[in-house]
């Protein structure tokens, strides 16, 4: 994202579109600029965020979005595919060669449907296969009605083992209000109440003793790394598959700052990701497997997913040959870097953080403890000061995973804008301040709220400037110009 002239090829192209579109909704026109402005003007520290390039952007408003696509490479429902399969066979090479991976799936619309393909691939593959080959047949609508009950049922009664919501997991690693938790009888593993890590140990007798299918391994609120060497083998001890969820951290793994045992991808038999986030991409998700797995994973569509999107495909091929830059390892350091100046800033100003600092991009504020707040109160504080983060629970959160304790935030945006550890001791000292100057508010009848927050404006205000004139120095897209 070099600075280049207001005059641009990027202008051009941005100002065209905007023009096209505001002569059908003037609405949504000024709606994606607005868009524009607000990021350019507030500190965007959502660890799930990131800012994509101007050519992954453009590469998403095309004509193949006007393609159906069903099926793989070579193998569609539809016909005059040609270009979709040459879009999609370059997504998946390149995040072959950029992760390391034995087979690439780039269709899954999202994290949860890379989610769901990997499940169905592992329950098609453990489950699914035997009872075919038991019953002598090929495919599944072979098999006898008796058969195909058993089968279902067989689907609907396997094992679960994920982390916990409040240590850091996700809501699609089985748990009862996804799909996940209706698909299997899911337990979660936490972490050591003293030091807030993954106690392997504890673990491998959990997995043991509960024998699951699939042992679900990655975090969205974790700030430390895991080994995955320790979980392949607590798996394998178990009778378990390994899959691994790196939404979160794939720009770690394919910037090269997460290696060996902290690498995924040698050691999970299945591993998802989303193509945003730290991998700075289109939002997207895909699929990762070692052979073995690859014909059950290429089944996605239909087995799972809809019709695939041919321009997101294009999006991710152009996103991920970026990343294949010598250029992205530097960006994937300096997220790690700037993580642990944000934590070192926050630590020495009195701030409470969840297992007292962080080896990843993201960081996790104990609120309740350092601030005496709720972590939307501090979310909507920050928010009103342009400081943009998100709430999110801590181990036994007291106050639920919809108030809160805790503020996540996140290195990978700012860093895409060029900020580094000055301007991260900087942030520091502006969340400190709006939450040391925010008390709780009350209800309407005068009841403590977990809501409702005070801040005198004028803080607020001077916050929003000070947030403001630090990221005018990093311009965002400096090669855009709307005016």
């Amino acid at each position: 994202m070099s600075a280049t002239s207001p005059h641009s090829t990027e202008s051009t192209a941005f100002r065209s579109a905007l023009d096209v579109i505001r002569g059908v909704e003037p609405r949504v026109a000024d709606a994606i600029g607005q868009e524009l402005h607000d990021q350019r003007e507030m500190l965007k520290l959502i660890a799930s965020e990131n800012y994509a390039s101007p050519a992954t952007l453009l590469a998403m408003g095309n004509w193949l979005s006007d393609k159906y696509a069903e099926g793989t490479v070579g193998r569609r429902f539809y016909a005059g595919c040609r270009n979709v399969d040459t879009v999609e066979a370059l997504a998946a090479e390149h995040a072959r060669e950029l992760f390391g991976a034995q087979h690439a799936y780039a269709q899954p619309h999202s994290g949860i449907d890379a989610n769901l393909v990997a499940f169905w691939a592992v329950l098609a593959d453990r489950i699914e296969a035997p009872a075919l080959a038991a019953a002598g047949v090929r495919n599944v609508n072979d098999l006898s009605d008796a058969d195909w009950a058993e089968l279902r049922s067989a689907f609907g009664n396997q094992r679960m083992l994920g982390m916990s919501l409040d240590a850091g997991g996700h809501l699609t690693h089985g748990f009862r209000p996804n799909i996940s938790g209706k698909m299997f009888d899911q337990r979660s593993y936490g972490t050591d109440p003293a030091t807030g890590l993954i106690d392997y140990e504890a673990l491998r007798a959990q997995a043991r003793a509960f024998k699951p299918l699939v042992i679900v391994a990655g975090y969205s609120a974790y700030p430390r790394l895991v080994n995955f060497r320790i979980m392949r083998e607590i798996a394998d001890e178990a009778g378990a598959t390994l899959m691994v969820d790196m939404a979160h951290f794939a720009g770690l793994v394919a910037g090269k700052v997460l290696t060996g045992d902290f690498d995924p991808v040698p050691h999970a038999q299945i591993v998802t990701t989303t193509t945003h986030k730290s991998l700075r991409g289109p939002r997207g998700g895909m699929v990762l497997c070692d052979d073995s797995l690859k014909d059950q994973v290429d089944r996605g569509c239909p087995m799972v997913l809809g019709g695939p999107l041919p321009h997101v495909m294009a999006a991710k091929a152009v996103a991920l040959a970026e990343a294949r830059r010598p250029d992205f390892q530097d960006y994937a350091q300096r997220v790690v870097d700037n993580a642990r100046a944000l934590a070192e800033g926050l630590m020495r100003r009195g701030a409470t953080l969840v297992t007292g600092g962080t080896d990843n991009h993201l960081n996790l504020i104990d609120v309740a403890s350092s601030y005496g707040l709720t972590g939307r109160q501090a979310e909507a504080a920050l928010l009103d000061s342009g400081v943009v983060t998100n709430r999110n629970a801590i181990p036994a959160d007291p106050n639920g995973a919809w108030y809160t304790s805790g503020i996540r935030i996140g290195t990978p945006a700012l860093t895409t804008r060029g900020l580094g550890a000055a301007e991260m001791d900087e942030i520091a000292a502006l969340i400190d301040t709006v939450l040391t100057a925010t008390e709780p508010g009350t209800t309407a009848k005068g009841a403590p709220s977990k809501a409702q927050h005070v801040l005198e404006e004028k803080v607020s205000d001077e916050v929003a400037r000070r947030a403001s004139d630090l990221v005018s120095g990093f311009p965002l897209y400096p090669g855009v110009d709307l005016s």
